[in-house]
């Protein structure tokens, strides 16, 4: 892929990203994602093809981070540092992605009817993957016996508010945006809460990686 196209195609993307979260899929036309993106209508289906395969683009720009963020349960045998890491991984997608993530959220609000079965398939892999790494850090008492899908939906919740309701949480802080110490301060208080609520222990060896 050249890189003007690459550009391009980020440009479109996130334009696409703000329009489709402002307006939802039936309502968002494509002449306005070219205007916020500052290129000519024909260069989006140029690009995409259509509105349905930009959308989809638009939601693998949120899946693929989404993915991604489940690699510290992957990486570390110790689950302390693996939910410290997931937890940071899952707010950083909240700041970095704000728009795609309330696409994401209103598809699945919706009953995913646009959500390809691919990405469906490949999200409800990565929940049976972190579910049992949970339960095997049970089975080795390192953590409270708790209901791992349940203890994944309180950590999505309360990572994925600071994008879905991000105008809710500005409101109450006072701010036109929210900056690097909100974040933090999520990301701090969020691990104390799971970690502390669970009694989440560390290996003697924290430093161990899965081989």
């Amino acid at each position: 892929m050249s890189q003007i196209r690459a550009k391009n195609e980020a440009i479109i993307i996130r334009a696409a990203s703000r329009v489709f979260a402002e307006y939802g899929y039936a309502a968002t036309k494509t002449a306005t994602i070219a205007e916020l993106a500052g290129l000519p209508k024909p260069n989006i289906y140029y690009y995409f093809g259509s509105k349905a395969k930009l959308y989809r683009a638009v939601l693998e720009s949120i899946t693929e981070p989404l993915l991604a963020a489940s690699e510290p349960f992957l990486a570390h045998q110790d689950p302390v540092q693996a939910l410290t890491a997931y937890i940071k991984a899952k707010l950083a997608i909240s700041q970095d992605y704000p728009f795609a993530s309330k696409v994401f959220a209103s598809e699945i609000m919706h009953g995913a009817p646009h959500l390809p079965a691919d990405i469906i398939e490949r999200l409800q892999g990565q929940t049976r993957t972190l579910t049992q790494r949970l339960n095997d850090w049970m089975a080795q008492q390192l953590m409270l016996e708790v209901d791992a899908n349940h203890l994944l939906f309180a950590i999505w919740a309360s990572t994925q508010t600071y994008a879905d309701f991000n105008w809710q949480i500005r409101m109450a802080l006072d701010k036109k945006e929210l900056d690097e110490q909100d974040f933090e301060q999520a990301a701090q208080l969020i691990t104390q809460l799971v970690l502390g609520g669970c009694q989440v222990q560390s290996l003697p060896n924290a430093n161990c990686e899965i081989k």
